[in-house]
């Protein structure tokens, strides 16, 4: 795991209104980057860091940690996306970051949320879902202001998965109901790849941005 928080001249880790705190490995020249996927259960969120994780070369990957709980999992895996260049400097290592679905699991969202740098939160496009997806937003805005990150500051991507599904709402209609701020929204398949890398690459350049001073 990186080294506890630090600092490079000239780059903003965070914003002291927003409570966003990246680490610095000195030595490796690194900026350690968390991005967490948030949302209903069943929804996407291990479908994507699997496919992400199988896309990444295994020499600029870690292994891919699985925390299991009941009926869900947790997901956890960093790695060094050359292609993404420097910022002052230092390389950028991502740790990605899924969270349990279940509301009962509301401690361990909030626990995985901590030091966060960017959400992506991942809705089920299914018509059946758009009161679970609903109550997953807020949840995730109500965790991010209880550990001071601001959810209309925050680097943050809404991915629509799940848009090959016969009862999937369509893009316009689930933008209306769960966009808030303005976020980029990427309709998704995620057992396809659609969408999955489109999404993480607008996180990315958000989180770059921010940590740059121009988010």
């Amino acid at each position: 795991m990186p080294p506890g928080p630090s600092t490079v001249p000239g780059l903003q880790p965070g914003r002291a209104t927003d409570a966003i705190v990246s680490t610095i490995n000195r030595a490796a020249r690194e900026i350690n980057c968390k991005l967490v996927y948030y949302g209903p259960g069943l929804g996407g969120k291990t479908t994507n860091l699997q496919y992400i994780f199988g896309q990444v070369p295994h020499e600029r990957r870690s292994q891919m940690i699985s925390l299991a709980t009941e009926g869900d999992r947790t997901l956890f895996f960093d790695f060094l996306p050359l292609e993404l260049g420097e910022v002052r400097g230092y390389k950028t290592r991502f740790h990605i970051y899924t969270v349990p679905g279940q509301v009962f699991y509301s401690a361990s969202r909030r626990l995985i949320l901590r030091n966060v740098d960017g959400v992506v939160f991942v809705a089920d496009s299914q018509a059946a879902r758009l009161d679970a997806n609903l109550e997953a937003l807020d949840d995730l805005e109500d965790n991010l202001r209880a550990q001071g990150n601001d959810p209309a500051t925050i680097p943050y991507v809404l991915q629509l998965n799940k848009q090959d599904m016969p009862t999937a709402m369509s893009v316009e209609q689930l933008t209306q109901e769960l966009k808030r701020y303005n976020e980029p929204v990427i309709p998704a398949v995620a057992s396809t790849g659609t969408g999955v890398l489109e999404t993480l690459r607008e996180l990315s350049r958000g989180v770059l941005q921010h940590l740059a001073g121009g988010g």
